[in-house]
């Protein structure tokens, strides 16, 4: 049996009420987030229920396009984040196997492809 040991977040940002500062969505801590590193990512909701987990060779680029874009599989379910984990994993076949173990292990709930739970 293979054991796969998911790393701590690098980096948590929680989205604010009423942000004073400029936001996306309400989180002010964008720029907490590598810019030029890669990793693997997790939006979690309200009650730290798993919303959905990527990777990217750019964390916070990634990141921002899942708010911005109107093609991402999260644009109409963006309210709901209240959350972002981030951890910085620079191998590419790493961040692939630890976002298909994540998917599956804690049941993303907007993840459609690498998904064998269902």
């Amino acid at each position: 049996m293979i054991q796969i040991i998911v790393p701590a977040p690098d980096v948590t940002i929680t989205k604010q009420d009423n942000p004073v500062l400029s936001n996306i969505y309400g989180f002010t801590d964008f720029h907490l987030i590598p810019r030029d590193k890669g990793g693997i990512f997790m939006f979690y909701n309200d009650k730290d229920e798993l919303l959905f987990c990527g990777k990217a060779r750019k964390l916070r680029p990634r990141i921002k396009k899942h708010f911005e874009d109107s093609v991402s599989v999260m644009k109409a379910k963006r309210d709901e984040v209240a959350k972002i984990e981030v951890c910085v994993v620079e191998d590419a076949v790493h961040r692939d196997i630890y976002e298909t173990f994540i998917i599956n292990q804690r049941r993303a709930r907007y993840n459609v492809e690498k998904v064998f739970y269902r």
